[in-house]
């Protein structure tokens, strides 16, 4: 098997923290080198050290200068990742009121991609997630309707007649099919 080449983009403090975890988190499992921070790390104690130190540098390496210099005090990697989440990942009442300000803000400008669109509020979901706010599905599906523009009035109106309920999937899949119909090239004018 070929050695894949893994790159994500280094934490600057200013991107999304939930999504480069996720990120991280995948590129040390495929590094294998999720061990020293899994619950079941057990093993030989000299491979546990070797990994320990390889992940650590490894997340040292995926973070821009000024967050290394907040970290780099920690030694072990699970000290390490335990202080980002306690730097970036805060549960405060100011977060929140941020983020939800974010999400009932969010609106999709005209000349905006769908596919930017829902990436925002994509990272908007995963950042309240990991600060443990749950939003209801139906209410994320309902946000992203409403956040449209008027050029895609025509397609929520037809989407939600007769519907009782809506699901987020619901709303991605049929905003997607609309957009795959409206490939370049294809003359359809359907909203």
């Amino acid at each position: 098997m070929s050695a894949m080449n893994l790159k994500i983009n280094k934490f600057s403090g200013r991107n999304s923290f939930g999504l480069w975890q996720i990120k991280m988190k995948i590129l040390l499992k495929q590094q294998s080198l999720w061990a020293p921070l899994s619950k079941d790390n057990g093993g030989d104690a000299a491979e546990m050290a070797t990994l320990e130190e390889k992940a650590h540098s490894t997340i040292l390496l995926c973070l821009e200068d000024e967050v290394i210099i907040e970290v780099y005090d920690q030694t072990t990697v699970a000290g390490l990742w335990k202080k980002l989440e306690s730097l970036y990942m805060k549960k405060s009442l100011q977060k929140k009121l941020l983020l939800k300000r974010c999400l009932f803000s969010l609106r999709m400008q005209p000349d905006t991609r769908l596919k930017y669109h829902l990436y925002q509020l994509n990272s908007i979901l995963l950042d309240l997630r990991n600060i443990d706010v749950k939003v209801e599905d139906e209410d994320a599906a309902l946000l992203i309707l409403v956040s449209l523009p008027q050029s895609y009035e025509n397609f929520v109106e037809s989407f939600i007649v007769n519907k009782d309920k809506v699901t987020l999937e619901e709303v991605r899949s049929a905003l997607h099919s609309r957009e795959l119909r409206r490939q370049p090239g294809d003359t359809a004018t359907d909203n």
